[in-house]
């Protein structure tokens, strides 16, 4: 899958599933949780254990586009990439690791808190831009840092949640990332499964909705 393939999957998903949390068994049952409820684009992050068998195991589903988080070195991005996943994301904007993404030809999605970090990290070759951590505007932020640089496909990921998902993409944000909105972290530890794929189908069913259709 081509960077420029993934970028038009993501804004045809419209958001994807994210998962952080210290128990790689859990972690197997809470993402497959997500992909009952309906969510085709998954990200493991490193911080998790044994990330990449997970990233190895799960991009062998043929729905699924899988791809690794907290990638913070040139080495993580091999190591991810060659364990399967189709694409990278960073808390961090950092060029080192977009060129290396660039070179493997995986999309890569660098954090960014500013307009700057985003414009940079646009001309680095970041083919997305993580929204990261989430301004306290929100929806507004995204409307107004797009105003003057419409080509950005900014994603919002820390803060989206079930009640702010229809205003993030009415700002045009490019697509979302459910991190602890979904994956609740005492469900998990409970393994409440059922309950994360009821939260998902609601997630999707709001992101979904025909009165959110773009060109």
């Amino acid at each position: 899958m081509s960077p420029s393939d993934f970028v038009a999957a993501f804004r045809e998903a419209r958001c994807s599933a994210i998962l952080r949390t210290n128990d790689a068994a859990r972690a197997r049952h809470a993402m497959d949780a997500a992909v009952r409820a309906g969510f085709r684009i998954c990200e493991f992050t490193l911080t998790v254990p044994d990330a990449l068998g997970l990233v190895r195991e799960f991009s062998h589903r043929s729905n699924l586009i899988v791809g690794a988080g907290t990638v913070l070195t040139p080495e993580e991005a091999r190591a991810a990439v060659a364990a399967g996943a189709r694409f990278l994301v960073s808390p961090v904007c950092d060029p080192a690791v977009i060129a290396e993404a660039n070179r493997l030809g995986v999309a890569m999605m660098p954090g960014c808190s500013t307009p700057t970090e985003m414009l940079l990290a646009h001309r680095a070759g970041a083919a997305l831009q993580k929204l990261f951590p989430a301004p306290g505007t929100g929806p507004a932020w995204v409307a107004q840092t797009l105003a003057p640089m419409p080509f950005l496909r900014i994603v919002p990921t820390s803060g989206v949640t079930l009640d702010n998902a229809a205003a993030y993409l009415k700002a045009g944000a490019w697509a979302l990332g459910f991190v602890a909105s979904l994956f609740d972290a005492q469900d998990i530890a409970a393994e409440r499964w059922s309950a994360i794929e009821t939260r998902g189908r609601a997630i999707l069913d709001a992101v979904r909705q025909p009165s959110l259709s773009r060109p």
